[in-house]
């Protein structure tokens, strides 16, 4: 089954990217990430998925840069903590852009690594998933990267690969 994995990040897409390519997994790397800011941030964090896409010879695709309209869905929401309402709109945006590119280009699916990272709520990135797929008719495919060694691996992945390792998830409310 050809598939679509939206990262967010070298860094939290590395170990699992690694894994699905070592298993013959059909996918390709989607970037979408208009809650990055500042746009030098994005292009950073931008280049260096490329970078893991070329080591395992993944195809990579980069969808627009739409901070604007990342903007506009969530004013209101700007004091929000992390794991709040905030990152729900912001994971359902994402995650519902990507599947309407899938459709649109022929994928079965769509999987994540946004629940990777220990600052994020993996139940909340699914319940943004869960409903972008009842949405778009696109399954969501929900894959492993904190479990079974990923985190150690993940780890050693960026070291090994000397890849920029931000210190934030991304969004800098305004």
């Amino acid at each position: 089954m050809a598939f679509l994995l939206l990262s967010c990040c070298a860094p939290c897409s590395c170990a699992v990217i690694e894994k699905l390519a070592a298993a013959g997994e059909q996918f390709g790397v989607v970037f979408y990430n208009p809650n990055i800011r500042p746009e030098e941030e994005y292009r950073k964090r931008c280049e260096e998925n490329k970078r893991v896409c070329l080591v395992y010879q993944v195809p990579f695709t980069e969808l627009e840069y739409d901070n604007d309209r990342w903007c506009r869905l969530t004013t209101g929401l700007e004091n929000e903590p992390e794991r709040g309402r905030r990152c729900s709109v912001c994971f359902y945006m994402r995650l519902k852009r990507v599947m309407e590119y899938a459709k649109e280009n022929g994928y079965e699916a769509v999987a994540s690594v946004l629940g990777v990272s220990r600052y994020k709520d993996l139940s909340q990135v699914n319940r943004a998933a869960a409903r972008a797929a009842e949405e778009t008719g696109v399954p969501y495919l929900e894959v492993e990267g904190r479990k079974g060694g990923m985190q150690e691996r993940r780890a050693q992945l960026i070291k090994e690969l000397g890849l920029y390792n931000q210190n934030y998830c991304g969004c800098k409310p305004r």
